[in-house]
């Protein structure tokens, strides 16, 4: 793991919520210049903790109704690799983990309506060699989904202050 500093964490903090934000806005905001934002950013990506940057929709807001999570059981934990390879080529599965307790794999699938969730399952997700069976969670409402805090609890007083100016 790689150490970081506080104003590595401040930057980081500040993109997570908005990936969008100028380096010259943020440098203004932690008292540095926009080419030291632009040099730890650099610095940040090499050392693999910044993995890219990514656009946030809302797939209602685009005809996509139904979130669910998905609930897998492998015939084998050994067959995980074969599975994931495979689970990777449907479109509608957003993310997936490897976990440990009832389920090998644990994945978040996004479908329009429950017709196509229903396809998705049938149609491709249990045709898969390798799984054993799924069992099928529909989420009703998304109440968090925030970034990582990861500022120790005096810089986030310090970045609330500076906000407030």
């Amino acid at each position: 793991m790689k150490e970081i500093d506080k104003l590595d964490r401040q930057i980081l903090s500040l993109l997570m919520r908005n990936a969008k934000k100028a380096y010259t806005e943020i440098a203004q905001q932690l008292y540095v210049s926009g080419g030291t934002i632009h040099v730890r950013m650099n610095k940040l990506t090499e050392a693999g903790i910044v993995k890219g940057y990514h656009l946030s929709i809302d797939p209602n807001q685009l005809g996509y109704d139904i979130c669910a999570f998905l609930g897998i059981y492998l015939d084998k934990s050994s067959l995980y690799d074969q599975v994931a390879k495979e689970i990777e080529k449907i479109p509608e599965i957003v993310n997936a983990h490897y976990t440990t307790g009832l389920y090998n794999i644990f994945a978040k699938i996004i479908c329009r309506d429950t017709d196509h969730l229903r396809e998705v399952l049938h149609d491709k997700i249990q045709r898969i060699p390798g799984i054993q069976r799924t069992e099928t969670f529909i989420s009703l409402e998304e109440s968090i989904n925030r970034p990582l805090n990861i500022l120790e609890e005096e810089d986030e007083i310090n970045e609330v202050e500076q906000q407030q100016q």
